[in-house]
């Protein structure tokens, strides 16, 4: 068959690209990015590389129509954008939604939309259920936009498939792995790599007692795979992650051991790096019942495991790939695809 991946040259993208061409489809990124987390695929004659937005109306069209899949997973991912520019995290992850959705009803390919743990916000319904309460900051807060922008988006899936377009809507619980973002940038675990790798402290916000529930990227693909192709998915919201709950403290400490790095912890307040417009979330924990029963999709890579081979790719890989930053940042744990 043949995938559009939009976002496919980002992390999550990558691996979904590995998935498929290991499968013998044809696969199309869209992408802003650079190509360098797909560069082992240049020159296969079933992988095209797209290197423009979802805001060229003309590609995108083109694109949907060529293809029989959409993934959508193209957004402005991070704490640092939510704080910095979050006008850029509503206008993508709202409008560049609408506009693959706009383009899939037309020809009628299906779409899955990689949406976010994030949108279950500060909830106490813990594990969180698919149609659970969802709880969020006041709008004073930047932090909340992108639970906000990808909850809109959420609903827009859903208005579309209203009118027709199969959708299947995908919350993904703090994914990682080979090839996730620069180091020093974006989610905890390349945050706490980066300081490493640098023999600095590993810093924490606030008392490092909040949880996650971290999810190894293989685990996640299996179940993206699954719900491209498996038609009960539509119409269906599913949590992608593992019920493994573990502390920021606990994961720090993880990491520092299994590095066998001599980096000490460092116990910092959110104002000190992200200012006023930061909130946190104490527990963030799935429920993976409907992803077993529907998807087939039982988490199988234990943390120990992911973060050897995680941490392993990130020495191996060449430091200007990596993107190791001159100034480090306190480790913040959003979820994001």
């Amino acid at each position: 068959m043949k995938v559009l991946i939009t976002g496919g040259a980002g992390f999550l993208g990558s691996h979904l690209t590995d998935a498929h061409l290991a499968k013998g489809d044809e696969v199309y990124v869209l992408d802003v990015a650079q190509d360098y987390k797909i560069r082992h695929h240049l020159g296969n004659p079933c992988l095209h590389y797209v290197r423009e937005s979802v805001f060229r109306a003309e590609i995108l069209e083109e694109l949907i129509r060529a293809t029989d899949l959409v993934y959508h997973l193209a957004a402005v991912v991070g704490v640092e954008h939510y704080v910095a520019d979050p006008y850029q995290v509503m206008h993508v992850n709202i409008n560049g939604t609408e506009a693959v959705l706009t383009r899939a009803l037309k020809h009628r390919k299906k779409v899955v939309f990689s949406s976010t743990s994030e949108v279950y916000g500060r909830s106490a319904q813990v594990p969180f259920e698919e149609d659970g309460e969802r709880v969020l900051g006041s709008t004073h807060i930047d932090r909340w936009c992108y639970a906000t922008a990808k909850s809109a988006a959420e609903h827009l899936c859903f208005a579309f498939h209203k009118r027709g377009l199969p959708v299947v809507v995908l919350r993904y619980f703090n994914v990682y792995g080979p090839r996730m973002d620069q180091l020093d940038m974006g989610r905890v675990i390349p945050i706490f790599m980066g300081q490493l790798l640098r023999g600095e402290a590993l810093t924490i916000i606030g008392d490092g007692l909040q949880t996650r529930c971290f999810t190894y990227v293989d685990d996640a693909i299996r179940a993206t795979v699954v719900a491209g192709l498996k038609a009960a998915a539509v119409g269906e919201i599913v949590n992608i992650g593992t019920d493994e709950e573990v502390s920021i403290k606990e994961l720090a400490e993880a990491m520092i051991r299994i590095s066998g790095s001599r980096s000490m912890l460092k116990f910092v307040t959110p104002m000190d790096v992200y200012g006023p417009g930061y909130e946190d979330i104490r527990r963030r924990v799935p429920s993976i019942t409907k992803m077993r029963a529907l998807l087939g999709g039982t988490p199988q890579v234990p943390l120990e495991v992911g973060l050897q081979k995680t941490i392993a790719w990130f020495r191996q890989s060449a430091p200007e790939e990596v993107g190791i930053s001159s100034a480090p940042s306190g480790a913040a744990w959003d979820e994001g695809e």
